[in-house]
């Protein structure tokens, strides 16, 4: 029985995790959870899976939830704070851990889980986009092994060699006869809206995402595509990839989730239904697969598949990404930080859609760090942008 932790079990990714827990209980052991402060939901499942473990970096949130647990004769441990999270990432007797704790919040627990030796699920985008190759060096001195769960990445890893899955970080894609790997992206929910009516569009607009059901800040990435901007600088550090060995193509249907040319002219595609349950249960099950219940993808059905170049007028941030991701880490960290501030402050009504490209080039264009040797300096240049955006937002809404 695989022994499991979740770090962010209350997210979609984390809650996907458990309905495939839920299906094969006999493969599975939730030993712990972790989350930031969903109380009803966290409750729900210490009931329904009876973790040795529980983290809540809300302390109050963890507070409540033990008052909770004890009127239900809940044995469940329950820890708090960051530290509480950290202890749960720190846990010896586990073989797998999901990191899907949304933000650079998941770095840490991330990293610890790395040094235990445990197999790696993951999710959380930010350890690649701020941390890369201090990661995959990581990886390499604790003998740990990776897996992305992120459904374009999962699908290019399906693709390589045993060979080449147990060597993430440090391919030579040439190696491999390989000559580019193709990342696809739906376009989103404004890939036919005018470009001169983006301005006006609602944060309930930006997460009506076509194909996938995903969280709010996510979402408004995906219809950006700052998602996949970040997907690009990602599948640089999984697959060790140069930039003429990437590109994004827009596949508006999302069947196909990515591709692999070959030297020879060859393709290959990893195609499936747009539900994250198929690379999270690959990822668990793995180097096995187990039944999804899920339908397969009927071909009879699909009037056709589509694809287009991505129109840079419209996805600035996309752009941006790709600009930026052979500049080193700064540049990187700055983009993260400033994106995730500015989806925010988009999310309660305070800047408009397309002003999210706008903070986005400010500060890349303005800021510079030196490139950070450890962790603590890529959390001292990620606070520090985080202040300096919320200021220049400020003073940008001023203008409204």
């Amino acid at each position: 029985m695989i022994k499991l932790t979740i770090l962010g079990s209350t997210g979609s990714i984390g809650r996907n995790t458990l309905s495939i827990v839920q299906k094969n209980p006999k493969l599975f052991k939730v030993v712990a959870l972790a989350a930031n402060k969903n109380i009803s939901v966290m409750l729900k499942q210490c009931l329904e899976f009876k973790p040795e473990y529980v983290a809540m970096h809300d302390k109050k949130s963890a507070i409540k939830l033990i008052r909770i647990l004890n009127q239900y004769s809940c044995n469940t441990k329950v820890l708090s704070g960051a530290n509480g999270v950290y202890e749960i990432a720190d846990l010896d007797d586990i073989d797998q851990v999901m990191s899907a704790i949304t933000g650079i919040a998941g770095l840490i627990p991330t990293l610890i889980a790395v040094t235990k030796g445990k197999r790696i699920l993951l999710a959380n985008k930010e350890t690649l986009i701020v941390c890369g190759q201090l990661f995959f060096n990581a990886i390499k001195k604790y003998n740990t092994q990776v897996l992305p769960v992120d459904s374009e990445h999962n699908a290019i890893f399906q693709i390589l060699s045993t060979d080449a899955q147990n060597n993430l970080g440090f391919l030579k894609l040439q190696d491999y006869a390989i000559k580019k790997i193709i990342l696809t992206g739906s376009g989103g929910p404004v890939r036919h809206i005018p470009l001169y009516y983006l301005k006006n569009i609602t944060p309930n607009e930006a997460c009506k995402h076509p194909n996938w059901h995903m969280g709010r800040k996510i979402s408004v990435d995906s219809a950006t595509m700052m998602n996949k901007g970040f997907e690009y600088i990602e599948a640089k550090y999984f697959f060790n990839a140069s930039s003429k060995e990437i590109d994004i193509i827009i596949h508006p249907e999302s069947i196909i989730h990515s591709m692999v040319y070959y030297i020879d002219g060859s393709i290959n595609a990893q195609l499936g239904i747009p539900d994250m349950t198929i690379p999270i249960s690959y990822c668990m099950s793995y180097p096995n697969r187990i039944n999804s219940d899920l339908p397969f993808c009927d071909f009879n059905k699909l009037s056709s598949l589509t694809f287009a170049k991505p129109d840079y007028k419209r996805y600035p941030c996309l752009q941006l990404a790709i600009n930026i991701c052979y500049n080193g880490q700064t540049p990187t960290i700055i983009l993260n930080a400033s994106n995730e501030i500015a989806v925010d402050e988009f999310l309660k009504g305070n800047l408009k859609f397309t002003d999210i490209a706008k903070v986005n080039y400010n500060m890349v264009e303005k800021l510079t760090f030196h490139e950070p040797k450890n962790i603590n300096e890529i959390l001292d240049i990620d606070n520090e942008v985080r202040i300096l955006t919320t200021n220049y937002v400020k003073n940008l809404t001023k203008l409204y």
